[in-house]
């Protein structure tokens, strides 16, 4: 009856033995604490770098530790490094998540066991099938949460000046694949991490080109004009409208592997500020969510603080009410989206951190402020990101079971919402005028992944006239919520604070197409067939005849007159400088006049 007991004791002792017998690599680690400007901006989690012969550290392959001063890593560098990782060891897994614009790979690396990993698909399929409950028991839903692991994914670098987290990605995720003590064993036991290093990354290496330029020209820095194609610091307001070829990278991703939380790394404010946001919250997100929020950044404040870390906080900076961001492709589908905004590395540098009264004022969320006129380094940014992340993702897998849970219950509240509370559905006339941009807004709610379903017959829902082949989006559906937050109306209330970004989005108004709210729960009961593919919708020209002169098109917002224009370069048009009439009709200021003669 003893031998169990005594196997298990000696097999305990083997590896207790084992993780003792792991050695820090002495280099490595005498260059991190050279490099953090105090001891006291580092912690017992990234103050050394464990040792493996078999997996190449940062250094190995770059020839230089992150956090180094005047060392930036090109995109091919960093993806580089991450499939040295892969190739050393069977921790990690490196995927393509699509190219830029132009043409750089954009990665992400899966970090697990290796049980899990050989199994990837399946616990994909586990939160595929929990995100959309409508054809999932209970018993079912629960069976998948008992067996599912949660999935937390690390973005970095977005915002390209914002330099440091694809530095500390490379060696977080070299901590996660070689480290044996039982915090890093727990991790890849319970839960896959997801790391994009860089998101940005046409934007990353144009100004790696900028960041050189100026150490070698005295610190003459030319200005980052644009950091992807035509975009710089908004390409962080580009999750409604999808403009961005890296929106869609992301989104794209997203639907493939259903993530738990989405983390994206910032860098602004001193000296980490980790987000749950001011209020008011956006009415799209489930209070599960902004519970989930606090919950997360309670831990970090919590655990960083007990490891003396000053100006670590929460609460007092950006609302949560805009869904514009880029990590609202988690919040809006169920998900967790959250960010950091460490204190920036200056590039790579070290520089006095200059630190006005009002970021360093004690406050209930600050009761530990951010320190003035302290030396700060790019080393101190990687260890106050790295430390952060490390207790985040050790809560996420201890808890793992919860936020599964939390995910199905999420998509199962959005679709009982959808069908007890008004509007149950929303109405896009297909005949209307601006008929192709009607079409195009149903494509890009199609493209968010909300559910379309056109009419198979006329029928009236209240007050509400459908016309056959009208586009109807029921609320009933996991991604209700984000649907009716894009085409109803917001009402920002003026006793709210400040917003930190947009108020207002309405999808219809926005691109002056019509849409109704449909109050009328009868629309369940009508005959709708979802749409499988893209709409192509042909304009129609009136008023062609024999003997007309020219072609007038009134100008009235519409955004395909300028590809027409642009299209046919070659067709001399005008505007009208005034207002004018024409057979009994009335045409505004700037109406295109496209002569016939000779076009």
């Amino acid at each position: 009856m003893m031998r169990p007991l005594i196997l298990a004791l000696a097999l305990a002792c083997l590896a207790t033995r084992a993780i003792a017998q792991q050695s820090d690599d002495t280099a490595y680690t005498r260059q991190i604490r050279a490099l953090t400007s105090e001891p006291r901006f580092n912690t017992d989690l990234t103050n050394h770098l464990p040792s493996d012969a078999r997996v190449p550290t940062p250094f190995a392959v770059l020839g230089y530790v992150p956090g180094t001063v005047g060392r930036l890593s090109r995109v091919a560098d960093i993806n580089r490094y991450f499939r040295a990782l892969a190739a050393a060891s069977d921790r990690i897994r490196v995927f393509s998540i699509g190219n830029s614009d132009e043409g750089r790979e954009m990665i992400m690396a899966a970090i697990a066991d290796p049980v899990t990993l050989a199994s990837l698909n399946t616990f994909r399929d586990v939160t595929r099938r929990l995100a959309d409950p409508r054809n999932l028991s209970e018993a079912d839903a629960r069976a998948l949460i008992a067996r599912g692991k949660p999935m937390y994914w690390l973005t970095g670098s977005l915002h390209s000046p914002e330099t440091g987290s694809p530095e500390m990605l490379m060696e977080l995720a070299y901590r996660l694949v070689v480290d044996e003590a039982p915090m890093y064993g727990t991790i890849r036991e319970r839960e896959i991490v997801l790391i994009t290093p860089v998101l940005e990354v046409d934007g990353r290496d144009r100004m790696v080109d900028v960041y050189n330029y100026g150490r070698s020209h005295s610190g003459v820095r030319p200005p980052l004009v644009y950091w992807g194609r035509y975009t710089a610091h908004d390409n962080n307001r580009d999750a409604i409208v999808l403009s961005q070829v890296l929106t869609r990278n992301v989104l794209a991703a997203f639907f493939e592997w259903h993530m738990t939380v989405m983390h994206d790394l910032h860098e602004s404010v001193p000296f980490l500020y980790t987000s749950t946001g001011t209020g008011p919250y956006n009415r799209a997100v489930d209070a599960i969510t902004i519970n989930e929020w606090y919950t997360l950044a309670t831990q970090e404040v919590t655990e960083l603080t007990k490891r003396g870390l000053p100006g670590v906080w929460t609460h007092g900076f950006y609302d949560g009410w805009a869904p514009n961001f880029l990590f609202f492709v988690a919040n809006g589908r169920n998900a967790i989206g959250r960010f950091y905004e460490t204190y920036t590395s200056f590039g790579a540098e070290c520089d006095t951190a200059r630190i006005g009264a009002t970021q360093r004022s004690v406050e209930w969320f600050r009761p530990n402020p951010p320190l003035d006129g302290v030396r700060w380094c790019i080393r101190n940014n990687i260890n106050y990101q790295q430390s952060a992340a490390l207790v985040a993702l050790d809560y996420v897998a201890r808890n793992g079971t919860v936020f599964l849970e939390n995910f199905w219950m999420k998509s199962r509240r959005a679709v009982e919402h959808g069908r007890t509370t008004t509007p149950y559905a929303w109405l896009i006339p297909a005949g209307q005028a601006r008929r192709i941009e009607a079409a195009e807004l149903v494509n890009l709610l199609r493209l968010q992944g909300v559910e379309v379903q056109r009419a198979g017959r006329a029928f009236t829902s209240g007050s509400v006239q459908v016309s056959e082949g009208d586009y109807v989006v029921r609320m009933d559906q996991p991604y209700g919520p984000l649907a009716d937050n894009f085409l109803g109306i917001q009402t920002y209330r003026a006793t709210d604070p400040a917003p930190y970004d947009d108020t207002g989005w309405t999808l219809g108004a926005v691109r002056n197409v019509v849409t109704r709210p449909i109050v009328d729960s009868t629309v369940f009961a009508q005959p709708l067939t979802p749409l499988t593919d893209d709409l192509h919708v042909r304009g129609v020209l009136t008023g062609a005849d024999a003997g007309r002169a020219a072609f007038l098109i009134p100008a009235t917002t519409e955004t395909n007159l300028t590809l027409f224009r642009f299209r046919l370069r070659q067709i001399r048009m005008y505007a009208a400088a005034d207002t004018f009439s024409r057979e009994g009709r009335s045409f505004p200021v700037g109406t295109v006049v496209v002569p016939l003669g000779g076009a």
